[in-house]
């Protein structure tokens, strides 16, 4: 069976070493002040390399709305769409560049205490927590799109904390949860959405990472199972399967797709035998960006995953059926 994952340490350093591994719980900063001088580069190595970013992944029946804010050191950037599923078309398809700490800012608490916004000309989004009532509240403000939710952190499954080496780089962390409650409402094309009967997810990341950086990534969420899969630069550290509350680690995740056509459907297993599944795209978001001295491709594929789980080889497997998600297709020169 797979081992229980042991708890969250209260910070990531001690002695200025890192804390490698999956762990399970919160951890209060993604702080990474005070590295060993082995592991030091130079105040402008570090300002070019340090990637900071909150993205919330949220959605019920109808939608899937997808927010990020993210701080790349030497510039920031932030989108917020919305893709309605019955139409399968993007409603809603917002984002800008701006300046770090003028514009945007990502703070160094993934959840309680945590601190995100992006405000640019048209465009104002924030990601904070209430701490007296555990709730994360996110608001978007955009022309295509206006949202204004709330995201239950009182009755979450132990979120994944992981923490690894990164060839090229130095070292990442990120803290992920699994399916949280969400309250409030969205409005796009002209028409407003209820979101208290959607399920909302959360990942917050910081890490002194390599210029060229690639990953495959697939997550979805809901009340009974939920799973966080990658496949790139930070190798198996985040594969982690969510059944009644409880976290598995998960070995290494395979992506069989045609990143040709991300719309076709993709195979999804990891080598362990503890999760095979398809995933059915319905539409996506997709963005190609080249700068010369940076660049990315990026496709978010939103559609249901089918096939099973289980939390041992010698467990029945769980079935998954229509549950809603992303993958992503990412690569970036940044």
């Amino acid at each position: 069976m797979s081992q229980p994952l042991p708890p969250a340490p209260a910070q990531l350093l001690t002695d200025g070493q890192p804390h490698h591994g999956r762990y399970a719980g919160r951890i209060a900063a993604l702080d990474w002040q005070g590295l060993a001088p082995a592991r030091q580069r130079s105040w402008l190595w570090r300002r070019l390399h340090h990637k900071r970013w909150h993205y919330v992944g949220l959605g019920n029946d109808a939608l899937f709305i997808g927010v990020a804010i993210v701080d790349v050191g030497w510039t920031a950037t932030a989108f917020a769409y919305l893709f309605d599923r019955r139409q399968r078309r993007l409603l809603a398809d917002w984002h800008q560049d701006g300046l770090p700490g003028l514009q945007a800012h990502v703070g160094k608490a993934p959840l309680a205490g945590a601190r995100a916004w992006f405000r640019g000309p048209g465009g104002r989004l924030s990601l904070t927590h209430d701490a007296a009532q555990d709730r994360l509240q996110l608001s978007v403000q955009t022309r295509p799109l206006r949202l204004q939710a709330e995201l239950d952190l009182g009755c979450m499954a132990p979120p994944l904390l992981a923490v690894g080496p990164i060839e090229g780089g130095i070292v990442h962390a990120t803290q992920k949860t699994s399916a949280l409650p969400v309250f409030g409402w969205a409005e796009a094309g002209g028409q407003r959405f209820a979101l208290d009967d959607a399920w909302a997810a959360v990942d917050a990341s910081s890490g002194l990472l390599a210029r060229e950086t690639a990953w495959r990534w697939a997550s979805a969420h809901g009340p009974g199972v939920g799973f966080n899969l990658q496949d790139g630069y930070f190798g198996t550290q985040e594969n982690l399967l969510w059944l009644d509350g409880q976290p598995f680690g998960l070995g290494a995740a395979r992506f069989e797709f045609d990143a040709a056509q991300p719309l076709q459907p993709w195979r999804i297993h990891t080598d362990d035998g503890l999760l095979d599944l398809v995933f059915t795209p319905e539409g996506a978001r997709a963005e190609d960006r080249n700068l010369g001295f940076a660049a990315s491709h990026y496709v978010q594929p939103v559609g249901r995953f089918n096939g099973w789980v289980r939390a041992s080889q010698e467990a029945t497997p769980r079935q998954v059926v229509d549950l809603l998600g992303v993958t992503e297709d990412h690569r970036s020169r940044w």
